[in-house]
């Protein structure tokens, strides 16, 4: 296949692909279906001067080209970026593919708020999920322990007690906003929209299929998360 056709053939699918993103509302070019996109998709925003600059090329190709001859012929590097670009939009890393993470380590709601501060010190990890017969109930951090424990001396009551007390008493609904839950089979920009989305998040947690929880990234994550969605042409 010749660079004019492989380089089509990859427009044509980018195109499909932002269309379908843009949900089919009126009848924008390329170029500006790729503006309107690029805030709310990395690999557009990230290649958004190449795409227009290959909707020229295209237009070239397309209009110059006859029967008999291709008169605009891409270089090998803009077929090969192009190509990136639309292997990216249509066939997305999944979060399955991330590099393996040590184990996660959480801790049963039974156990004390002491045992869930100990835990946090020797494994390094500020996010512990905590289950209940396997069961996932939520996160607790180094930060909810601490305001937990200021709010009890406030109370007059004693850090003893505080740190005797179930690990489960310390989950509230409104901690759900400093968490999502996504699967394996969700991508790589899904993880990175979760944090764009939503700054005050501190973790996604990913689970299978059957709600294990798999991997925690936060935000230290957010570099590897780039570098693997954008790969290397």
């Amino acid at each position: 296949m010749s660079n004019a056709l492989e380089f089509i053939a990859a427009y044509n699918l980018i195109d499909a692909r932002m269309r379908a993103l843009y949900k089919g509302k009126g009848t924008l070019g390329f170029a500006d279906l790729v503006r309107r996109l690029a805030p709310m998709q990395s690999a557009l925003g990230k290649y958004e001067d190449e795409l227009i600059a290959f909707a020229r090329l295209r237009n070239a190709i397309v209009h110059n080209t006859t029967t008999d001859r291709v008169i605009a012929e891409p270089t090998d590097e803009a077929t090969a970026t192009i190509c990136h670009i639309a292997k990216l939009l249509t066939s997305p890393p999944k979060l399955a593919e991330l590099k393996k993470k040590p184990p996660v380590v959480g801790i049963e709601s039974h156990e004390s708020v002491g045992n869930a501060a100990k835990l946090i010190s020797k494994t390094g990890y500020s996010n512990l999920p905590v289950y209940k017969s396997g069961r996932f109930l939520g996160i607790v951090n180094n930060r909810s322990i601490v305001r937990a424990l200021g709010e009890a001396l406030t109370k007059g009551e004693s850090a003893d007690a505080f740190l005797r007390q179930k690990t489960e008493n310390l989950l509230s609904e409104s901690d759900a906003l400093y968490y999502k839950v996504l699967r394996l089979n969700d991508t790589v920009e899904d993880a990175l929209d979760a944090f764009s989305e939503n700054r005050r998040l501190l973790a996604v947690i990913v689970t299978d299929a059957k709600g294990e929880i798999r991997k925690i990234l936060t935000a230290m994550d957010i570099p590897r998360l780039i570098s693997m969605l954008d790969g290397e042409v």
